[in-house]
C-alpha cells in the first residue's frame, strides 16, 4: 500500500483523506501536493493523507499483461479516442474482449481485489493507524464513489466528508435491473458533457466578443455543420509550433478535455475555428513535425508510400528492446469493471450508444466504449467483496454534496440524487464550469474546507458562482456567492486536480 502525509504546520488536531479521482489517479501525488490545494490555516492543523488505492501508483501496480509488448497489441485496437464506423467498431471490440480476458487472468488475484470497497476498507484502517476515531475526507468525481461507499460500508465513522464532482453509486455499480446497460452509459457524462457545451455555444450567440458566433445562422448549427464535415473527412490543422490532423472522435475528445477547464471555453471557440480553417486530409490522426510537413503532405497523395513508411515505424517498434509497463489502462480499467455490472457481449456497447444518441449527442460514444472490457463473457473475474449497496446510510457526521452545473464529466443531478439518498447531507449547487467545484470560487472553496475543519455545513439552499464565465456572460438567474477569502490559488488548484489519469 502506498501512501504520502502531508504533516501538519502546527498543532495537529486532526487528518484529512483526500482522493482525485480517476480511476487511476494517485492519492499519494494528490497529499503531497496539498500546499497548493488548501489554505496554510488548514495545514497548519491538519495532516493531508493520500492513499493511492489497490493496483495505483505507489502500492502493487495492477498488471493484466506478461509485458509491454504483449500490452502493445491489445491496446492498439483500443487507441481511438472512441470507435467511429463498422471496421473501427469491430477492431474496438476485438481489443476489449483481449483486454478483459487478459485482466481476468494474468492479471489475477490482484484485478479480484482492487474494488472501491477494498480501497475504503484499506482506508478505514490507516484511519485507525494515525489515530482518528471518524474519518474526515474530500474526494474528486471517482473519489466521490470511495467516499460514498466508505460512508454506507462504516456510517458510525464519518465525521465530516466533501463529494464533488459526484457521481451517481447506483449507476456506477448497476443492479439486476439495469446490469443489461453498460456502466459507462448509466452514468451520464454524455448528456452533461452535451449540456456543458450546448451552453456554452448559447452564451456564445449572447456574447458580444464570442469569436465562432455568426449573424447567419447560430453556433449550434455551424457546429453541426462542422461534426458532418469530420465525419467525412479528417482535418489537418495548423497551429503556432506543429500540424495536427483530428478525426471526428479525436475533436470531440478534444472537446471534452477542454470544458474540463474553468476557463475552457475560449479554448473551445479557438479549438473550432481552428478546425473550420484547417484542409480535409487523407493522413492518419495524430501530430505532424512542421518540419516534416511538405514531405508528409505529398505522401497523403501516395497511400502505399504512406502505408510503407507507418508500417516500417511499427516493424521498428516491433523489434525494439521492452519498454517500461505503463499500467494507467489496467489502473483505469480494473476499479470500472470490479466495481460495477455490465452486459454480457462488448457487441452490447454500440447499441446502448445509439439508443442515447438524443440525449448525449456527439459525446455518447466517447463516454461508453471505456468499460467495453467489462463485458461480463470476457472479464470472469469477480470480487467477493465488492460493495453495490444500499447507498442511503445515515452517516454519524454531514456530509458535503457538491454539484458543478457545467461539469463536463459528473453531471450535476447526480448531485442532487445522491443529497437526496444520504440521510445526513446537504446539496451545494455551483454555476461554475469544468470538472469538479473546488476553487472556481470563494463561496465554493470556503464552503468545502469550512465542511472540512468545522464539520459545519452551507445554508440549505446556498448556490454559488464561478468566477470564470464563458464571454462573460453569466446563467440568466443570478446566483448567491460569498466574499470570504479561500485562501487558495485557483489556477493551482485547477492544475492539480485536473493532472491525473482517468476520466472521473
Amino acid at each position: 500500500m502506498g501512501l504520502i502525509r502531508y504533516p501538519a504546520t502546527d498543532t495537529k488536531r486532526g487528518t484529512i483523506f483526500v482522493n482525485p479521482g480517476g480511476p487511476g489517479g494517485s492519492a499519494a501525488d494528490l497529499a503531497a501536493a496539498a500546499d497548493g490545494l488548501f489554505p496554510t490555516s488548514v495545514l497548519a492543523h491538519y495532516d493531508i493523507v493520500g492513499i493511492d488505492p489497490r493496483g495505483v501508483g505507489y502500492s502493487d501496480l495492477v498488471q493484466c499483461f506478461a509485458s509491454e509488448k504483449t500490452q502493445r497489441p491489445v491496446l492498439a485496437k483500443l487507441n481511438v479516442a472512441f470507435p467511429v464506423g463498422t471496421k473501427q467498431t469491430k477492431t474496438y471490440e476485438q481489443g476489449a474482449a483481449a483486454a478483459g480476458k487478459a485482466c481476468s487472468h494474468h492479471g489475477a488475484p490482484l484485478t479480484g481485489a482492487v474494488s472501491t470497497a477494498e480501497d475504503a476498507r484499506d482506508m478505514d484502517v490507516i484511519r485507525r493507524a494515525v489515530g482518528d476515531k471518524e474519518l474526515t475526507y474530500l474526494g474528486f468525481s471517482y473519489g466521490t464513489y470511495l467516499g460514498q461507499v466508505y460512508a454506507n460500508l462504516f456510517p458510525d465513522r464519518v465525521r465530516s466528508m466533501v463529494l464533488d464532482g459526484v457521481l451517481d453509486p447506483i449507476a456506477w455499480a448497476g443492479t439486476a435491473k439495469t446490469k443489461s446497460t453498460p456502466q459507462t452509459i448509466r452514468v451520464p457524462s454524455g448528456q452533461a458533457s452535451l449540456r456543458a457545451f450546448n451552453e456554452l455555444l448559447d452564451r456564445c450567440d449572447r456574447a458580444k466578443k464570442c469569436t465562432f458566433k455568426t449573424a447567419s445562422q447560430t453556433s449550434r448549427q455551424r457546429f453541426a455543420k462542422l461534426a458532418q464535415r469530420l465525419h467525412q473527412h479528417n482535418i489537418q490543422t495548423p497551429d503556432t509550433y506543429n500540424y495536427y490532423v483530428y478525426s471526428y472522435a479525436d475533436a470531440i475528445a478534444e472537446i471534452t478535455s477542454d470544458l474540463y477547464a474553468p476557463d475552457g471555453g475560449q479554448y473551445v471557440v479557438e479549438f473550432l475555428q481552428a478546425l473550420e480553417k484547417g484542409k480535409n486530409s487523407t493522413l492518419p490522426p495524430g501530430p505532424i513535425d512542421d518540419t516534416d510537413l511538405a514531405r508528409k503532405t505529398a505522401a497523403q497523395h501516395k497511400p502505399a508510400a504512406l502505408r510503407e513508411t507507418v508500417n516500417g515505424l511499427r516493424n521498428t517498434e516491433q523489434t525494439s528492446y521492452g519498454f517500461p509497463y505503463d499500467n494507467s489502462f489496467e489502473a483505469f480499467t480494473a476499479p470500472l469493471c470490479t466495481d460495477s455490472l455490465n452486459p454480457a457481449k462488448v457487441t452490447d456497447w454500440p447499441k446502448a450508444v445509439n439508443k442515447i444518441n438524443s440525449s448525449a449527442k456527439y459525446f455518447g460514444g466517447y463516454w461508453a466504449g471505456s468499460s467495453a472490457p467489462c463485458a461480463s463473457s470476457t472479464w470472469t473475474i469477480k470480487d467477493e467483496d465488492a460493495y453495490r449497496g444500499p447507498f442511503d446510510k445515515r452517516t454519524s457526521g454531514p456530509v458535503l454534496v457538491v454539484g458543478d452545473f457545467w461539469d463536463p464529466a459528473t453531471n450535476y443531478r447526480s448531485a442532487e440524487k445522491v443529497s437526496k439518498l444520504l440521510p445526513n447531507s446537504r446539496l451545494l449547487l455551483s454555476d461554475s464550469w469544468g470538472h469538479t467545484a473546488y476553487g472556481t470560487s470563494a463561496c465554493v472553496t470556503d464552503a468545502v474546507t469550512t465542511a472540512l475543519v468545522q464539520a459545519k455545513m452551507p445554508a440549505k439552499g446556498t448556490r454559488c458562482v464561478g468566477d470564470d464565465q464563458p464571454f462573460g456572460v453569466s446563467t440568466p438567474t443570478p446566483r448567491s456567492r460569498t466574499t470570504a477569502v479561500s485562501g487558495v490559488d485557483p489556477a493551482k488548484v485547477s492544475e492539480i486536480l485536473r493532472s491525473h489519469p482517468g476520466r472521473y
